[in-house]
């Protein structure tokens, strides 16, 4: 894929994270912003503020994040063409949910990171709880609906031809 329109080089990456709930996307998030000069953007954050107390099922989450996408978009794209990288801390953890993240960066014409943590759902669910109990994250989900929300998920394959970057708890 060429990286600009025109004859200049746009060197802004869109960075995606695909892994279940509590695999560590929203460490890894923070680490990318650091180290990859990029601007976070979190679909926790604008859920957060923008419909306070009004999650709370998988259809309300759905409703909210398609709408939050819907305006997000343009946006992003606008943002990785004046060469800014960011990292969208939203999970792309289905084909739908890939596919928009390649009509962001190819749509801005930018590089790519799909970066996938490959973690077990025995490990994630220890993290939930433990994260669950610091209070530190906006959103706590039981184990039944890691279940419910998990069954969703669909790993990324290289048929979907993005540039995958593994992250495994081994490192």
């Amino acid at each position: 894929m060429s990286k600009s329109k025109g004859s200049l080089e746009n060197t802004a990456v869109l960075h995606m994270l695909c892994g279940k709930i509590a695999s560590g996307k929203s460490t890894l998030t923070k680490h990318l912003a650091r180290t990859e000069n990029a601007v976070v953007i979190s679909e926790d954050v604008w859920l957060t503020h923008l419909y306070p107390g009004e999650i709370r099922t998988l259809e309300d989450y759905v409703r909210c994040s398609v709408r939050i996408r819907r305006v997000l978009s343009e946006h992003v794209q606008a943002l990785l063409s004046a060469g800014v990288s960011i990292v969208l801390d939203f999970p792309f953890n289905t084909r739908n949910s890939r596919a928009w993240g390649r009509e962001l960066f190819s749509g801005a014409w930018v590089e790519h990171r799909l970066h996938y943590l490959d973690v077990s759902d025995d490990v994630c669910k220890a993290r939930l709880r433990a994260r669950n109990a610091s209070g530190e994250h906006p959103f706590k989900a039981t184990d039944a609906e890691f279940d419910q929300i998990t069954q969703y998920f669909v790993p990324p394959s290289s048929a979907e031809d993005f540039y995958i970057v593994l992250h495994t708890p081994e490192g």
